[in-house]
């Protein structure tokens, strides 16, 4: 068994993380699941070293050869008031089997332990090796999702919905946006809001749904648009028609251009009926664990992989 160093990821390592995502994902989606290219390129994958170390600088941990120097394996983390969140963990297929995966873990298990919080996690539920590796450290599965893939046509989708008022998330919604997923999930994901809505990178949209009566913000759904990631989410919604209506949403801005996926929960009957009757189709399935206590789930929670913060 080869000896490595477990340290944080230097500026310098960007490139190297990036190799490690792109490579360590095309094998395991080729081998599995048949896809050609899961990540196209390695300015593709770039998308995780440059969001993440804008949003979580110093919060990346490498695993690197102590023989040769060479990135085994990486895994970003990220602390927030309420949980550490685990984010995407890749091991150069080279080093599968000698245990970087444990090790990089293990010292992201440490950083919640001493924060004194839960460490949380949305894993693939087909991923055997993954799972197990999360399984023996006392990961508790939560919830199930399904990966839906949905090809957006030129003319959208209609996401009008009754009693209701969609549009585009400013900062002055970011207390409530946060209230209401600390109500429904208890996390508190502040910082991201601000980030997702102020949009520096252009790749982000943020919808909220006013309710006609109340005037208060009764869900939140975010989207990512990038050669990296594809995907609807987060989103916290009240109910599953409301949900519907706000994927519609931002489904619609991919319009004719990109096929975006969704984590739909899988004990959500109406709002998955909704998206495959978009003409959505299931890809995988994935599973969202904690390791520590974790609030019960209110109304529709929307996970995603950029960025894995919740």
């Amino acid at each position: 068994m080869k000896n490595f160093i477990i340290r944080l990821k230097k500026e310098s390592d960007n490139p190297g993380v990036a190799k490690l995502i792109m490579d360590s994902l095309n094998v395991w989606y080729r081998k599995n699941r048949g896809f050609e290219s899961c990540v196209p390129s390695l300015d593709a994958a770039s998308i995780y070293t440059r969001i993440y170390d804008a949003l979580d600088p110093d919060c990346c941990v490498v695993a690197e050869d102590a023989e040769t120097g060479q990135l085994a394996g990486s895994c970003f983390f990220h602390p927030r008031p309420t949980h550490v969140s685990l984010g995407i963990m890749t091991v150069a297929p080279e080093y599968f089997g000698q245990k970087v995966s444990t090790k990089l873990l293990a010292y992201i298990v440490d950083v919640a332990e001493r924060r004194n919080q839960t460490l949380r996690l949305v894993s693939s539920a087909m991923n055997l090796d993954s799972f197990s590796l999360y399984s023996k450290a006392g990961f508790v599965p939560r919830a199930m999702y399904r990966d839906v893939l949905v090809a957006v046509p030129e003319q959208g989708f209609d996401d009008s919905l009754d009693g209701a008022t969609l549009r585009d998330a400013t900062p002055d919604d970011v207390d409530a946006i946060v209230a209401l997923e600390q109500e429904l999930c208890g996390v508190d994901r502040t910082k991201d809001y601000r980030f997702f809505i102020e949009n520096r990178d252009g790749v982000w949209g943020v919808s909220v749904l006013v309710n006609s009566q109340t005037g208060a913000i009764d869900g939140v759904m975010c989207s990512v648009r990038d050669p990296g990631c594809n995907m609807v989410g987060p989103g916290a919604v009240r109910t599953q028609e409301q949900a519907a209506a706000l994927i519609k949403r931002e489904l619609n801005r991919y319009k004719g251009q990109w096929t975006p996926i969704v984590l739909v929960p899988t004990d959500c009957v109406e709002l998955g009926r909704e998206i495959y009757a978009l003409g959505g189709k299931n890809t995988e399935t994935h599973v969202a664990q904690s390791l520590g206590e974790s609030p019960v789930r209110k109304g529709v929670i929307i996970p995603t992989f950029m960025p894995e913060t919740a």
